[in-house]
Formats: C-alpha cells, sequence, structure tokens
C-alpha cells in the first residue's frame, strides 16, 4: 500500500511538469526539423534540450517503475508506458491509459472525468498529428519519388490518416515513413475511440439520471 500511495503521489505531482516538457520536447524538435538553415548553434541547443528532456523522461520512468515495488513485470505491465519512454513524441498515447480508468472505475463514473478524458484526446489528437507529421516530413524529404514535398502536405497527410479518411495523394514512400503511418493509423483509431466512447458513456449517464428524475406516471 505504501509503495501505491508514493506511486500515487509521485504521478500527481510530475504530471503537469512532465507535459510541459512534452510541449517543449516537441517544440524543440519541430525547430530542428523545420528549421534547416538554422545557425549550427541553435541546432545544437535544439538538440541538447531534446537529449536533456530525453533523460528526465527516461529518469520519471525509473522512479515509478522502483515505486512501483513491481520489478521486471513493470515493463510488460505499463507497456503503453515504456514504448512512449522510447519515443517520446508518441507521449499523446498518454490517453489511453486515462480512458481504461474511466471504463473500469466502479459505481457511477465522475462527470467531470468524462470531461477530462474528451478533453486530453482531443489535445492529444492535436498533439500526436502534428508530432507524426514533423517525422514523416524528416523521412521523406528529399526521397525519390516523394509526394511529400512541404511540412503542409505532411500535415494533411496526418489529418487524413488519422481520421481514417486516407485520400491517398499524398503518401510515404520510405520505409520509416511508412512505420510512422501504420503507427499514425492505430493511434488515430485508439484516439477516436477514446473520445466516442467517453462521449457515449457521459450521454448514456445523462439519460440514466434523467430517467431516475422523472415522476412515476400515474
Amino acid at each position: 500500500m505504501d509503495d501505491d500511495s508514493r506511486a500515487a503521489r509521485w504521478e500527481q505531482r510530475t504530471e503537469i511538469p512532465l507535459f510541459l516538457a512534452a510541449l517543449v520536447y516537441l517544440a524543440a524538435y519541430a525547430a530542428h526539423v523545420l528549421a534547416p538553415r538554422m545557425p549550427v548553434f541553435w541546432h545544437d541547443v535544439c538538440l541538447s534540450v531534446i537529449a536533456g528532456l530525453w533523460l528526465l523522461f527516461i529518469a520519471d520512468y525509473l522512479v515509478r517503475w522502483r515505486l512501483s515495488g513491481q520489478g521486471p513485470r513493470y515493463v510488460s505491465a505499463h507497456m503503453l508506458l515504456t514504448v512512449v519512454v522510447l519515443l517520446p513524441l508518441l507521449r499523446p498515447l498518454r490517453i489511453v491509459p486515462l480512458y481504461d480508468a474511466v471504463q473500469r472505475k466502479a459505481g457511477k463514473p465522475r462527470l467531470a472525468l468524462h470531461a477530462r478524458v474528451i478533453a486530453y484526446a482531443g489535445l492529444s489528437t492535436v498533439l500526436l498529428g502534428f508530432a507524426s507529421a514533423l517525422a514523416v516530413y524528416q523521412a521523406e524529404r528529399g526521397a525519390p519519388g516523394a509526394t511529400m514535398r512541404t511540412f503542409g502536405d505532411a500535415v494533411w497527410w496526418a489529418v487524413s490518416t488519422l481520421t481514417t479518411v486516407g485520400y491517398g495523394d499524398v503518401t510515404p514512400v520510405t520505409a520509416v515513413g511508412r512505420v510512422i503511418a501504420c503507427a499514425m493509423m492505430a493511434c488515430g483509431l485508439a484516439l477516436l475511440g477514446a473520445v466516442t466512447g467517453s462521449f457515449s458513456s457521459w450521454l448514456l449517464e445523462i439519460f440514466h439520471r434523467e430517467g431516475d428524475e422523472r415522476p412515476p406516471g400515474r
């Protein structure tokens, strides 16, 4: 119980700082990708920020592992967190454990929690789309036969992929780009499922309350 309590306190205290650190990480990566003609000094600064924040994410993971008391089982029990540490650009996917907590919560779910899931999922979709557009643009630009010539093309591709529309007018041609595309498809389904599932649960809760409050018919 003590380990669980300490782990919960650590997670509560680091949630906002790590979120802000993820935004700084994304901004540094964006500057590195979108400003190739930037002076070498600032490129080095961006790379240093990226490396430093990555070490911070790893340190947070190790602390959570230590406080959990699960030993090696922690890696497999928290696979999503492990993947996010290895690929920091996927940190928006942390919405999935929150959605799972809503689904498994005993008793009546709190309305505020549903709203929080929907807001986090929407924000995570935007951040994930932007991060994926950056990554695929970095892999695709200059590649032979690439249809993704500008960052705008990458954003268009990310939006159509996340929404599962997939027009096919812009597609990745490199191996790295296609791996990112596969991950984007899975992430898009997960995030859309989190939003629609939470919204549906919220509506069902409202209808259930209205039915309970309605006076019995005569």
